[in-house]
């Protein structure tokens, strides 16, 4: 089993408190670093957490106000200070490229390794061997984006009673098999879906970035492990969570029902909540049960689906 962790580097927002930093959480994967956001100080966060810096990491930007992408100054000097050549490539919204574009003409240090920026308007945003990334339309204040990171499907269970009782021997054949080919043995053509049960799915997290509840994003969160979203508020701020482009921990419980996923996470805390935030989670819980209150470097493991 592939180990895949989820680490809250930073779980407040607009401006940070004393127990919260503003957003960011990591991914770690298969030799991979995602990141969601780069609010301050991520860098020292990530230092704290121990996810490291890895050769393979990929930032991406819900979008782009301040607290969630004003770490990355910060961020992107710190890795050219540690002697860091790999390409590190940035994936965000219309305006992300300018934002960089701007940032770099300050000058603020030189950079020992290139930065590769891609905007999107949502679809798949990255692919690699064992993951992939997808965006859709956050409902905020101005253009926003959230992810679904999904693992691809692992292979189906062999059927080994079927196997040993045709006599087929452990190894390369069993591989092929598990693969999708089609074998022979002993004169006698062997089919996958005879010796291999169906694909089994991948884990799935979902990070909405700052959003009102929507028809969209509980859509796109449908059946995945984890949902991490927007829970600025309590119901008393109703009206205001909607001005602003929020939403309150009773709505994040209402979409994660409405999605059917595993665990949610409220993220994205108002500082007026330091001390008091079991008011969220209680909301919350009253509405979804497997409901959790992210922590700044709290880090979890995503178990393998059942």
């Amino acid at each position: 089993m592939t180990l895949m962790r989820v680490t809250f580097l930073g779980t407040g927002g607009g401006v940070p408190s004393i127990s919260r930093s503003l957003p960011s959480i990591a991914i770690s994967y298969s030799g991979e670093l995602i990141l969601f956001d780069c609010g301050e100080g991520a860098q020292r966060q990530m230092m704290r957490a121990g996810t490291g810096f890895k050769q393979k990491l990929t930032i991406f930007l819900t979008h782009l106000h301040g607290d969630h992408i004003l770490g990355l100054p910060g961020l992107i000097y710190t890795l050219s200070m540690l002697d860091r050549r790999h390409p590190l490539r940035i994936i965000g919204p219309r305006g992300t490229r300018n934002f960089l574009e701007v940032l770099f003409s300050i000058r603020f240090g030189k950079l020992g390794y290139e930065i590769e920026v891609r905007e999107i308007d949502g679809g798949v945003a990255y692919e690699s061997r064992d993951f992939f990334v997808e965006a859709v339309d956050a409902s905020h204040t101005v253009k926003s984006l959230a992810y679904r990171f999904r693992e691809r499907n692992r292979p189906g269970k062999m059927k080994v009673e079927v196997l040993e009782k045709l006599g087929v021997p452990r190894g390369p054949l069993w591989g092929r098999l598990q693969r999708g080919e089609t074998i022979e043995f002993s004169g006698r053509i062997i089919r996958p879906e005879e010796a291999v049960e169906p694909p089994r799915r991948g884990r799935t997290i979902v990070y909405t970035g700052d959003t009102r509840p929507s028809d969209e994003i509980a859509e796109f969160s449908r059946g995945a492990d984890i949902l991490i979203h927007d829970a600025t508020f309590g119901s008393e701020f109703e009206e205001d969570a909607v001005k602003e482009g929020h939403s309150t921990a009773r709505q994040a419980a209402e979409i994660a029902l409405k999605a059917g996923v595993g665990r949610l996470y409220l993220f994205h805390i108002s500082p007026r909540y330091e001390g008091s935030e079991e008011r969220l989670l209680m909301e919350a819980r009253q509405i979804f049960p497997n409901t959790h209150l992210a922590e700044d470097l709290l880090s979890i493991e995503v178990p393998l689906p059942d």
